[in-house]
């Protein structure tokens, strides 16, 4: 593997060389030409993100189980458990506030010109858009099958699993040290393996930058400048806030977290999956200081639970999209959609556009026009660029914070 700073610098000539490349493209090319090329770059992308994806699903059960495990006994998972979860609800909220406050106080909606609509793209969102009901929301967290949730990739149906699986493994005692052994194998097998996929890291964002560049070009910005100025003046008050509530509970060794979450934040900026870096961010967590035990405990639920950029963006882009179509919503309704975003959010795994299918599902139930998310689709990818990198660092935050609150942060 490439030393962490190499692959680092790859990763930001990659980013520059797709910007490059794809502005060329888009100014000197025809039509055909750009959506062909646009199409076959952007596989390099899909590459990158399929090779980290084929590795998720075994990483997040033996690391969880194994996690589990390690914590002792029962009474330990239910405390470490519980104290994720107050991190990981505490902090949903206040992004998901954020949001809120902010497009109320700023009305980016009404910037959005409705002639710049991106109608064909929106048309793969519908597809995937399911209404919000609680048996779906039901058949999304209990999973039917392992088999079939580790096939799709369903993270949050494999951490329930897992949960199981780790509390009754850890029931058993003496019995279940061989299967805790594997496992624990296992999860460094696939560790060593994100060492040869995040080889690949720049050739994956060199396409997925050349594409989007390609297809839209950079003056996308002249029409969406202030509705992108607004959602940045959000993450920008979220990072703040994140970290400053880091710097309270781990001091100045907040500066040296961020700096061994740089990598995996810049893969996470330029591919738009905060899923993509869920490996890497396994690893650099350990090597910060914060115990196995604990990495492999809470930070699969956080993927699961604590999408801080994703979140923030989801009342942001629902109510800006309202806002575009002249559709007044009163303070009790946006509270309930804050809180329907908070139960519909979980599980999305941090994948490429995942929200934005939940903001089209949450404007169908709030009668906003849900062809209306075509309106921000033209910005979206660099907008969730910003997002995919909050998720990192509101993952990684949450992680090292619990580690602090059990004594298992080893000094620097």
């Amino acid at each position: 593997m490439q030393p962490k700073s190499r692959l680092t610098q790859y990763i930001l000539l990659a980013m520059l060389l797709g910007v490059v490349v794809g502005y060329l493209v888009h100014t000197n090319a025809s039509p055909d030409f750009i959506k062909a090329f646009s199409t076959q770059i952007k596989l390099l992308g899909k590459v990158f993100i399929r090779l980290v994806q084929m590795i998720i699903a075994p990483l997040v059960f033996a690391t969880l189980v194994v996690g589990i495990a390690k914590l002792g006994d029962l009474k330990a998972v239910g405390r470490v458990g519980g104290k994720s979860m107050l991190w990981f609800v505490s902090a949903s909220l206040i992004s998901l506030g954020i949001g809120l406050i902010l497009v109320n106080l700023l009305k980016p909606g009404t910037y959005i010109d409705l002639a710049h609509a991106d109608t064909e793209g929106v048309k793969d969102l519908l597809t995937k858009k399911q209404e919000f009901s609680l048996e779906k929301f039901v058949e999304h967290v209990i999973p039917r099958s392992f088999v079939e949730a580790m096939a799709t990739n369903e993270v949050l149906q494999l951490v329930v699993f897992s949960l199981f699986f780790g509390v009754a493994t850890t029931a058993m005692g003496e019995t279940a040290k061989p299967v805790i052994k594997a496992l624990d194998a296992v999860s460094h097998i696939i560790l060593k393996m994100v060492g040869y996929v995040m080889n690949f890291a720049p050739y994956g964002v060199f396409g997925a930058l050349a594409a989007v560049v390609a297809a839209k070009g950079l003056g996308i910005f002249q029409f969406y400048i202030i509705y992108f100025l607004y959602f940045l003046i959000g993450i920008a008050l979220l990072w703040i806030l994140l970290l400053a509530v880091g710097y309270l509970i781990i001091g100045k060794r907040m500066i040296s977290l961020l700096r061994h979450i740089g990598t995996p934040l810049l893969i996470a900026f330029s591919t738009t999956s905060s899923e993509a870096v869920f490996p890497k961010l396994t690893e650099e967590l350990e090597r910060f200081g914060c115990r196995n035990k604990i990495v492999s405990f809470v930070l699969p639920l956080g993927y699961s639970f604590n999408l801080d950029g994703s979140m923030m963006y989801m009342t942001f882009a629902s109510l800006a999209i309202a806002q575009a179509y002249g559709i007044q919503l009163d303070l009790g309704t946006q509270i309930t959609m804050l809180l329907v975003l908070m139960l519909t959010s979980k599980g999305i795994a941090g994948v490429p556009r995942a929200s934005l299918v939940i903001v089209l599902a949450t404007c169908s139930m709030f009668g906003i026009p849900p062809e209306g998310v075509a309106l921000i689709l033209p910005i979206d990818h660099f907008c969730d660029m910003f997002r995919s990198a909050t998720n990192v660092v509101g993952n990684a935050l949450a992680t090292t914070v619990v580690s602090k609150w059990e004594g298992e942060l080893e000094q620097a």
